[in-house]
């Protein structure tokens, strides 16, 4: 077991950024619901815990604690907003409710000092924070003392500095609190007294050896997507089991231009792994004939994805195991804050139901990282960044690029112009900026001229945003000379199109595919 930091979840939006930040210290963290919080204390014996923030009123019948372990083991203790409050309370300390609300930004003043932010912030400097709460600390238990206020927080920091706990009213998780990473950073490797050596090579090498261990003599099957996350995967394992493992590709006729060429030559040539290709392109492009609901495109795409991937399976036959790509937010969120059932794995991109009608295990090697960690390892081992750096791409493909009917001829005229529009972001050396971008082939026809002649055709919508990890985004910048350098190529070079858009829409409202 790494060096580990435990993060109690009280339900808080952004927990998971508190675990990203940790992690980007060089410390490994695991993220449990308050309900399990003393369980994992235990069994992950941490050298520090970080109380999280959350929705709840401290001062409301049977709101979230914190296990009284956590203070009673001597450990140090980062307590954040609701886990300020709660830690104040728990300690013989008092919270004030309805009157003292304060959200986003907001300056704290630092009046004494503290090992929390030792070699960060000075006695007497005034810091950027992003607060996010309704009720507030109005009396510190004893051995607490003030170290830095608010206008509206009167313990912005307050700290046992001999115990070794640290609370904190703001958010210092958020990129909104500009030192805020440096905060944590200080807290788990120089408070916590952890080394920092938690990376990526070590992570492969111990998950080598995890995987030999599940599956022992068995043989495993996977179904790779052609993205990241089980292409990393699948190469992870392969590493660990060799041939005992088999991908099956399923082609659903709905990839990008090229891309299905590209994870047959990947996955056969370069790694020489055993992989099944199944072009289903006509089963698919039959089942969706005439469907033009969103939520029913994904619905025959993800069932006859499933079906399709176990016809093949049995031909193979004899597979003990069953590999995903599943990523830590889905294992996170899978555990809902009032400790109900697990949320639906999203059929369309995840072979959802398979491991119970296929009786086999899972083998999960990635449900401890990540997006960006996932990028990493698949770099570690010796991914291209061209492949582990692509942009996300939707499980249903470009059929939710098309609202409307889809056809052979739609899906020809909009790989068309996506590869056009991403050839241009790539020439402007803006692709790595960009979160992801994507053509959009509209139910819409106007009028247009080309070479004297009235058309009538087809509009393109181009879309681009920046994101952290796609929960919000907000569109890209595009200087105007780039949009009519795209627009004129696509145009000029797909028939079917004669005006181009661009989508200059923000998630939320928005979302950042069309459907």
């Amino acid at each position: 077991m790494p060096e580990t930091i435990l993060i109690v979840d009280f339900g808080s939006q952004v927990t998971q950024l508190i675990a990203r930040r940790v992690r980007e210290a060089g410390v490994y963290s695991e993220i449990v619901p308050f309900q399990k919080a003393e369980d994992a204390f235990a069994r992950l014996q941490p050298k520090g815990v970080i109380l999280s923030g959350g929705p709840a009123s401290v001062l409301d019948p049977g709101s979230p604690r914190a296990p009284q372990a956590v203070f009673e083991a001597g450990l140090p203790i980062f307590s954040i907003c609701y886990g300020q409050q709660t830690t104040a309370l728990q300690l013989g300390g008092a919270v004030e409710g309805g009157h003292a609300a304060e959200f986003g930004r907001a300056f704290v003043s630092v009046e004494a000092p503290s090992a929390l932010y030792e070699g960060i912030w000075e006695v007497g400097s005034r810091h950027q924070v992003w607060m996010s709460h309704g009720d507030r600390v109005t009396r510190l238990p004893e051995g607490f003392s003030v170290k830095a206020t608010s206008e509206n927080a009167p313990f912005a920091v307050a700290t046992d500095e001999a115990r070794r706990i640290y609370t904190t009213m703001f958010h210092p998780e958020v990129y909104h609190t500009p030192d805020g990473a440096r905060l944590i950073a200080r807290f788990v490797r120089d408070i916590c007294g952890c080394s920092g050596d938690w990376t990526m090579a070590a992570y492969r090498a111990a998950a080598v050896e995890t995987i030999r261990a599940q599956v022992g003599e068995g043989r495993v099957i996977c179904g790779l997507s052609g993205g990241v996350d089980s292409s990393v995967a699948a190469v992870l394992i392969h590493e660990a089991i060799g041939d005992r493992l088999t991908c099956v590709f399923v082609d659903h006729g709905l990839m990008r231009a090229g891309e299905a060429d590209e994870v047959v030559s990947l996955f056969r040539g370069h790694y020489n792994i055993p992989l099944v290709h199944v072009d289903a392109s006509d089963t698919f492009l039959a089942a969706l004939e005439g469907v033009t609901d969103p939520e029913v495109k994904r619905k025959t795409i993800g069932k006859l994805f499933i079906d399709v991937f176990e016809a093949e399976a049995k031909k193979i036959g004899g597979a003990d195991f069953l590999a995903q790509g599943t990523l830590y937010p889905d294992v996170i969120e899978s555990v809902s804050f009032t400790g109900g059932p697990s949320v639906t794995i999203k059929s369309h991109h995840n072979v959802g139901g398979l491991p119970d009608r296929m009786a086999m295990k899972l083998v999960e090697p990635l449900r401890e990282l990540f997006k960006d960690e996932v990028r990493k390892l698949g770099r570690e081992l010796g991914l291209t960044d061209a492949f582990v750096g692509r942009h996300p791409f939707p499980g249903p493909g470009l059929a939710i690029r098309i609202p409307g009917a889809i056809t052979r001829e739609k899906l020809d005229i909009l790989r068309k112009a996506d590869t056009i529009y991403l050839d241009e972001i790539r020439k402007a050396g803006l692709y790595d900026a960009i979160w992801q971008a994507f053509a959009v082939l509209l139910p819409v026809q106007t009028v247009g001229v080309m070479g004297d002649g009235r058309t009538y055709d087809s509009v393109c919508a181009l879309r681009a945003v920046t994101s952290v990890d796609g929960m919000t985004a907000d569109f890209y910048p595009f200087d105007m000379a780039f949009l009519g350098r795209a627009a004129t190529r696509i145009i000029n070079e797909v028939k079917g199109i004669n005006r181009v858009v661009y989508d200059v829409t923000s998630k939320p409202p928005g979302t950042i595919e069309w459907e």
